[in-house]
């Protein structure tokens, strides 16, 4: 068997842990091969050693029988490795050319010769379907066609295998679809790749084989077509886990959230959200679901204080909290899980511990006369980084050090912690592997249980099919229909989600 790449007992240390034990993975040419882990299970670790960007302590690599010693990615490069990263590395300013040939310009008479670039630029992009304009600016394409720059940059360097990591993870279904078919068109002009994902639905419909790391260890190998999603599910994590979420019936009680005749203007200026009523109770989960831009950020960001309304009332346990601060929010009994972790739910520079608190480090035990009592903070965070199974070295660890999955759990602790009489959570999952994904819905539940009231907004159907105790369907900043998730189906879903009209009477009596 020929294999293009070849990693062989490979371990890679950073203080105080292990990331990669021993672990073997070899690549076939012409084959699609996942690499298929927890958050934090060392994935991307593995990949940044095969890319250059790490150093192993020990094993061996080799690229088409021969071993190699990949100091840095420039050598990569050269043996015809590539890799889009999960975080695009782009210059915003700059164009799509500009970007693609950065690093390896084409010059003449000591200038850059850009239309050259430009050129062999659409001539890669035709070729392998990545249609992408190449003057555009960074700044002003949608994250999908950013993407395609970052595996047009690999291509204009010669790349023959390419590492893709978690490229679905901020990508609308349509551009899934899309990167899919990008894929399948790479292997047909020869070349291989390796998908770090934990979306067990893409492996199914992409890959030829999958290895499969735990905590760092290597589990072993399997091919596709000999296997099926629960099991992956199972090697993954390490034990059976469930796709659907158990919970018994709702039984709502008094209204918690109360919106009417809300509307809220969108970062231009244009309007977000038009007369929209919502009602949430307490002991119930009531999901959002529409097409991403009707609205959902805006309603979200109105009752949480961070972007001030034109005028209806927001109401929480009957006391007005309109264009209130997000601190004077928040203690009112709110929890936020926001859309964007790193923008609204951590500062990455801070240690974890101390982002345990960042509601709260102002009131006691956490301060006293304005001075912070660092022996309460640490000794809480700790308690609820055991809690919620963060896995960190250490609650000292600087926040932006731990896996997106663990960043997660570290929010989701705070939050569900205060108590809160209404939480939000906002893609409380996107990026989560199975292990992760099963352990919030059920935290969500269990908020619900304890009597409280949960909004969730979601864009991943099944999830508000799956934890949501009535769905309201927003369109254009409106909510145009309440549905019981057991009576519904995705496709009656889809469409409602694009405009159409229900059949029965009466659709907007239950709001």
């Amino acid at each position: 068997m020929e294999y293009v790449i070849e990693m062989l007992g490979i371990r890679k240390e950073f203080p105080g842990i292990v990331a990669n034990d021993n672990i073997t993975l070899q690549l076939e040419k012409g084959e699609i091969h996942a690499l298929l882990g927890e958050n934090g299970a060392g994935k991307s670790t593995l990949m940044n050693v095969l890319f250059g960007l790490y150093q192993p302590e020990k094993g061996e690599i080799r690229v088409k029988g021969k071993s190699v010693k990949i100091t840095n990615p420039n050598i990569a490069n050269d043996l015809g490795i590539g890799m889009v990263h999960q975080h695009f590395m782009l210059v915003d300013p700059f164009t799509v050319t500009e970007n693609i040939i950065l690093g390896s310009e084409i010059t003449k008479g000591g200038k850059i010769d850009i239309k050259t670039a430009e050129k062999k630029v659409s001539e890669i992009s035709e070729k392998y379907g990545l249609a992408v304009d190449p003057r555009a600016k960074i700044q002003d394409i949608s994250v999908g066609m950013q993407q395609r720059v970052e595996i047009l940059k690999t291509l204009y360097r010669g790349a023959e295998i390419l590492i893709f990591d978690e490229p679905t993870a901020v990508l609308t279904p349509q551009e899934i679809h899309e990167l899919i078919q990008i894929m399948k068109t790479l292997i047909k002009e020869g070349k291989s790749i390796i998908l770090i994902t934990h979306k067990l639905k893409e492996i199914m419909e992409v890959c030829d084989r999958v290895t499969v790391i735990r905590k760092g260890v290597g589990i072993g190998t399997v091919n596709v077509s000999e296997t099926n999603p629960n099991d992956l599910a199972s090697l993954m994590v390490g034990r059976e886990v469930t796709f659907k979420t158990e919970k018994i019936e709702a039984s709502p009680k008094q209204e918690v959230l109360q919106i009417k005749e809300l509307r809220v203007k969108d970062a231009r200026g244009l309007p977000a959200i038009n007369g929209l009523d919502l009602t949430i109770r307490a002991g119930e989960i009531v999901g959002i679901a529409g097409v991403d831009g009707n609205g959902q950020t805006e309603l979200l960001e109105a009752i949480t204080g961070l972007r001030k309304s034109e005028n209806g009332s927001i109401l929480l346990n009957g006391k007005e909290i309109r264009n209130l601060s997000p601190r004077k929010v928040t203690e009112s009994g709110v929890g936020h899980i926001p859309q964007d972790r790193h923008k609204h739910g951590l500062v990455l520079d801070f240690p974890i511990g101390e982002n345990m608190v960042l509601q709260t480090y102002y009131q006691k035990p956490y301060s006293k006369g304005g001075i912070l009592n660092y022996k309460e903070i640490y000794k809480k965070a700790k308690g609820l980084i055991a809690e919620f199974d963060v896995r960190t070295p250490s609650e000292f660890t600087p926040a932006r050090a731990l896996s997106g999955g663990n960043q997660q759990k570290a929010i989701i602790g705070r939050e569900v912690d205060r108590n809160p009489d209404l939480l939000i959570a906002a893609q409380p999952t996107r990026g989560l592997d199975v292990g992760a994904i099963e352990f919030i819905h059920k935290r969500l539940i269990e908020q619900r249980d304890n009597g409280k009231a949960v909004l969730l907004l979601s864009f991943e159907l099944d999830e508000v099919m799956n934890v949501s105790d009535r769905i309201a369907v927003i369109y254009e900043g409106q909510i145009v229909a309440i549905v019981d998730p057991k009576e519904t189906t995705e496709q009656e879903l889809g469409l409602l989600m694009a405009g159409s009209k229900r059949k029965e009477a009466g659709e907007k009596a239950d709001v």
